[in-house]
């Protein structure tokens, strides 16, 4: 388990996150929504060590998880970006050695089976460069470069971001398949709160930094006050591309 205790965090004397608690069981999808601004990015970013911890703290399995970025992604949490963020001058290939540098040669290469066999269309075009991919493609590169390293906690912010409807539900048919078939954790952050809470074990919601309403993802997409600021009509036509079986 992630545990977030009495979380404060932010960017040089700027407070983003006021006294965040957040619990993430293994195996499960935790869902984090929130208006733009809300504090989302930085709460991946705090856990990521990407932004620094003012008080309060962030334990894995009972024990508080290293500051230093390399060393938390050697604890295996690991953060695909909002933005994909991939290489673009270097191949498929080269991005997804860069994903595993902590990792030994055969570790290399099981991983990379395991990427290309989820991925199928990533091992096909290995050699491409990954700059001339289309987005779901370089969406598709960045979460195999994550799992290049190993993780045991997914951190994915905003994975639908740019993307066509039909690549759209492609991502998410592939993050429930990480989640189900490999008991993969994984925290997602994202701005459609439909699916999001439908895809959810469960959920919180940051408004100003703070959480102001959590529980089970079928619980809150019913509730009156998300409905109302997160979901509108969505809720009641949803018209959004959803990913098969799991969201129908």
């Amino acid at each position: 388990m992630l545990e977030i205790k009495n979380l404060h965090s932010g960017y040089n004397k700027i407070e983003v996150l006021h006294d965040i608690n957040i619990k993430v069981p293994d195996g499960k999808i935790v869902v984090v929504i929130g208006r733009n601004g809300a504090g989302k990015s930085t709460l991946l970013n705090t856990i990521s060590g990407l932004v620094k911890i003012k008080s309060g703290s962030i334990e894995m399995n009972g024990q508080k998880i290293p500051s230093a970025p390399h060393k938390i992604v050697a604890s295996g949490i690991i953060q695909v970006p909002e933005g994909r963020r991939i290489f673009p001058s270097l191949t498929i290939a080269e991005n997804l050695i860069m994903g595993g540098y902590l990792a030994s040669n055969a570790e290399m290469n099981v991983r990379k089976e395991e990427v290309y066999n989820t991925f199928p269309i990533l091992c096909q075009r290995e050699n491409q460069q990954a700059g001339t991919l289309s987005g779901g493609e370089q969406q598709m590169l960045a979460m195999g470069r994550g799992m290049m390293a190993g993780p045991k906690i997914l951190l994915l912010d905003e994975p639908s971001l740019g993307l066509a409807p039909l690549v759209f539900t492609q991502v998410f048919e592939l993050i429930i398949k990480l989640n189900k078939e490999r008991n993969m954790t994984i925290i997602l952050v994202e701005q459609n709160a439909t699916i999001a809470l439908k895809m959810a074990d469960y959920a919180y919601v940051l408004e100003n930094g703070c959480v102001v309403i959590e529980g089970p993802g079928e619980e809150l997409i019913k509730d009156a006050r998300v409905k109302a600021a997160y979901l509108g009509a969505a809720v009641k036509t949803l018209k959004e591309p959803s990913p098969r079986e799991y969201l129908e």
